[in-house]
């Protein structure tokens, strides 16, 4: 077993016991990259010198006796549009091409906070939409990655690095996850600020994390959880205790709902045919659950205030370099600049009578389960796959998280959607540690 297999609790205990240092395991994940990622190409930026320079230092503080954090000596692969100090954050574009800012995103800084050694950018689709960047899926180089944390979520399945962060403002860190066969946690919305990072849309950007077990999803969201004096959508509040809850035993079996969704027909037949056997397994404890006819209408609102955004945010890129964008992506600014204001806070204002029905749900219901992903990734590397079975989630704020459980017919994971009460993240991961356990017991 090579230290790059190591989950990031894992190689955190053995650092922190002086098992192993953290030169070795960054070695150790260099190594890897070194034999795959050729076919792979998760990696926007990695500069071998940097990392184990990060790495050395943060030994000799634990050989001195110095304090040392959660991460430390853990190496974390960070999405292209999250800025890194002096190091190239191009934002998957060549109009941003030798782009290098001067600071840290905040996310940034409280990595390096925690002790982990930035390995170095991971790709990002074209601006974080869905024009594709070079990256292939790690199971099959034919097929798309997902998309727009692409080089994330590839990055932690071929075991280059044990964790990595993302961004979703549709689907972009659940169905890369589930193409990937990885966990992948979309938080709440504003638990994580996203100061420094690419802004696509103010009411539907979120900041969350790949990793390959519950434990360091829930571990790496704890260290980034926070509040941001200059990021409004978050709150100044005790952030949540999300390792130690998750561990828990609940107090009771957790209650389930089954969401088929409206997209449901989207869903191909291993699909619908793997969450039925789910269902099925979880007996009693699972029942389904039929959204109110409201949320018909989610994917019109989700679109018109994340085009709309896209136009108003891109001006800039549209303006000085139309020609180097991409048809999808020229497409949505042209129709974003084509809504209208009250067409705009229409939608916005769908977002809070929304929240109230799910409030509802969610005091019946530990959690919802629905698809991540209407299959296994797509064949192609010419699109990033349907995110439809996301976009109810990403608008109404609520965390969500993929479970590689599942596996298609050509071998390819596909995974399953598990999805919690705005703010009530613990109870989620816990809910998705409880169904882990009955499936593998």
């Amino acid at each position: 077993m090579s230290l790059s297999d190591l989950s990031a609790t894992q190689a955190g205990e053995k650092i922190s016991k002086g098992e192993i240092t953290s030169e070795e395991l960054v070695q150790a994940c260099l190594e890897r990259v070194e034999q795959v990622d050729g076919a792979i190409e998760a990696w926007s930026y990695l500069n071998s010198d940097y990392a184990l320079d990060q790495a050395r230092k943060l030994d000799i503080i634990r050989q001195d006796g110095g304090p040392i954090g959660p991460l430390h000596g853990i190496p974390a692969g960070i999405k292209d549009i999250i800025d890194t100090a002096h190091i190239p954050t191009e934002l998957g574009t060549p109009i941003h091409a030798g782009r290098v800012p001067f600071k840290d995103a905040w996310v940034v800084s409280r990595l390096r906070q925690a002790g982990a050694v930035i390995m170095g950018k991971t790709v990002t689709t074209e601006l974080a939409t869905y024009s594709p960047g070079k990256t292939k899926n790690p199971h099959d180089p034919n097929r798309t990655p997902g998309g727009s944390s692409s080089g994330s979520a590839a990055a932690v399945s071929s075991n280059m690095v044990p964790i990595a962060l993302g961004s979703q403002t549709n689907g972009s860190i659940i169905r890369p996850a589930a193409f990937c066969g990885v966990f992948g946690f979309k938080p709440s919305f504003g638990m994580i600020p996203r100061t420094g990072v690419l802004t696509q849309s103010v009411p539907l950007d979120q900041l969350g994390v790949f990793a390959r077990t519950t434990e360091d999803v829930a571990l790496l969201t704890q260290v980034l959880a926070g509040y941001d004096v200059t990021d409004p959508s978050t709150t100044l509040r005790t952030p949540p205790l999300l390792l130690s809850v998750a561990a828990e035993e609940p107090p009771m079996p957790p209650k389930i709902g089954f969401v088929k969704t409206p997209v449901w027909d989207r869903a191909d037949v291993i699909c619908r045919e793997a969450h039925q056997e789910l269902c099925e397994t979880l007996g009693e404890n699972i029942e389904e659950v039929e959204l109110s006819p409201s949320f018909n209408h989610v994917f019109d609102h989700h679109k018109i205030v994340m085009e709309a955004d896209i136009a108003y945010n891109y001006e800039k890129e549209y303006e000085t370099g139309k020609d180097l964008l991409s048809d999808s992506l020229r497409g949505q600014i042209e129709r974003g600049k084509s809504y209208t204001a009250v067409a705009y806070q229409k939608a916005i204002a769908q977002q809070a009578i929304l929240d109230v029905t799910l409030e509802e749900l969610f005091n019946e219901y530990d959690a919802l389960l629905t698809p991540s992903v209407p299959g296994e990734a797509p064949v192609g590397l010419d699109n990033t796959g349907d995110p439809s079975f996301c976009t109810i989630w990403t608008f109404c704020g609520v965390p969500s998280l993929n479970i590689p459980i599942f596996v298609g017919e050509n071998g390819m994971p596909i995974g399953t959607q598990l999805v919690g009460a705005k703010n009530d993240d613990a109870r989620l991961l816990r809910t998705a540690n409880c169904l882990l356990s009955r499936l593998n017991g």
